[in-house]
């Protein structure tokens, strides 16, 4: 009987050492470091409103979170992804297996964004995208590691829309690019103009990183439509404004409406070609003082004023490090859980949360150009129109078709 009682009791001993090292397990800082890699487009059509500039951002979140948390140091790598799902599959695959990184942002391409985030999740890393726009994020493709953070195609074609249509702009011609991203932006925008009214009479669909928009402006032109919907962005939308300008597209009739825009387009472009364009846009540098403050500091670094890629990478960066902190892990479960309660107020979010599908949902702007005689300065180039609430500007979780939503 003795010797009955001695094994239970060393099995008890046994399951609550067992127990001990499962609860380690999930606290403190795993392989010792936290690991964040910035996985963007560096070189090509989109790297000058993401690109080095998203990484200088999340370096400064770390910088001023204090570079460690829970005792032990921060780390950021980036790459280039070459707007390739291929390539940015690979990238972080090597960065979670050999690297150990625990957290990936940037993701500026929704090809490469859907791509890294089933990777990411199987392997039960976080990705916080900032830069990439499908909602298919966070509908049939959302993960419970995958947050998407900054803007979507629901939110932008939902603000331009409601703000052109009612103004008279009631027939639409789409330049779409022709991947998952452009798909998005057209069907979503479609939704809201056919809603309020308008009606789609055609679209043309074109590469990424398209030098010769002739033969698409040409097809836009033919088509009578009062809009010609840009559902590109980035280098994309500045050579589709320049050669419809230079077309006399605008002096006919037709407005050009971009449905992504960034301040990097506005500057290429230059007041004079842009004044009077509309658009919606996450943030921008000159709202507050909270904003002027961090985009000064960041202009210091990087030169340019931050676009709402950049500065959404830093605050997507400093929530996660506050997320750790709270959670006393880097453990991707317990940070997620911390992530999905916290409300996220800081210069970049207003009314900030992120929901169960991973959509992290805050007010949004409705933007337009400035006038060359309204502006100020170099970086002086747009004004606030319209500020749109969290709970109007993105898709509702009733019409989610997220698995982790629950109705």
């Amino acid at each position: 009987m003795k010797n009955l009682f001695s094994i239970a009791a060393l099995s008890v001993a046994g399951l609550a050492l067992t127990g001990g090292m499962a609860g380690a397990a999930n606290t403190g800082i795993s392989d010792g470091v936290v690991k964040i890699g910035v996985l963007t487009d560096m070189s090509g059509v989109y790297s000058t409103l993401g690109g080095k500039g998203t990484q200088v951002a999340v370096e400064m979140a770390v910088k001023d979170f204090g570079g460690k948390v829970l005792g032990k140091p921060i780390q950021v790598i980036g790459a280039d992804h070459q707007n390739k799902a291929d390539i940015a599959s690979a990238k972080a695959r090597e960065w979670i297996d050999n690297e150990k990184v625990d957290m990936i942002t940037g993701l500026l391409n929704s090809g490469c964004a859907l791509a890294v985030q089933k990777l990411a999740s199987d392997k039960k890393r976080i990705t916080m995208n900032t830069g990439a726009a499908s909602t298919e994020l966070t509908n049939k493709s959302c993960t419970p590691y995958g947050i998407h953070y900054v803007y979507d195609t629901y939110a932008l074609g939902k603000v331009t829309a409601e703000a052109v249509v009612p103004s008279g702009g009631k027939s639409w011609f789409f330049l779409t690019a022709d991947y998952a991203f452009g798909h998005s932006l057209e069907q979503n925008t479609t939704k809201f103009v056919t809603k309020l009214g308008g009606k789609v009479v055609g679209s043309v669909r074109h590469p990424l990183s398209t030098a010769d928009f002739s033969s698409y402006l040409l097809q836009a032109q033919s088509s009578g439509a009062q809009i010609i919907g840009l559902a590109n962005a980035g280098g994309d939308t500045i050579n589709a404004i320049k050669q419809a300008r230079e077309f006399g597209i605008d002096k006919k009739g037709q407005k050009l409406v971009g449905l992504l825009i960034f301040d990097t387009d506005i500057k290429s472009l230059g007041l004079k070609v842009a004044q009077g364009m509309q658009f919606t846009s996450g943030f921008y540098w000159d709202r507050d003082n909270a904003t002027r403050d961090f985009a000064k500091r960041y202009f210091a670094i990087h030169k340019a004023m931050p676009t709402m890629d950049q500065a959404g990478a830093y605050s997507a960066t400093m929530n996660y490090l506050k997320a750790i902190k709270a959670a006393g892990s880097d453990d991707s479960d317990a940070v997620m859980a911390k992530l999905k309660s916290m409300n996220i107020s800081d210069f970049f979010a207003v009314n900030g949360k992120i929901r169960a599908d991973g959509r992290m949902v805050h007010d949004m702007y409705l933007m337009e150009v400035k006038k060359p005689s309204e502006s100020k300065g170099e970086w002086d180039l747009l004004k606030i129109v319209k500020t749109v609430p969290a709970d109007q500007a993105f898709m509702p979780l009733s019409e989610s078709t997220c698995s982790l939503v629950k109705k």
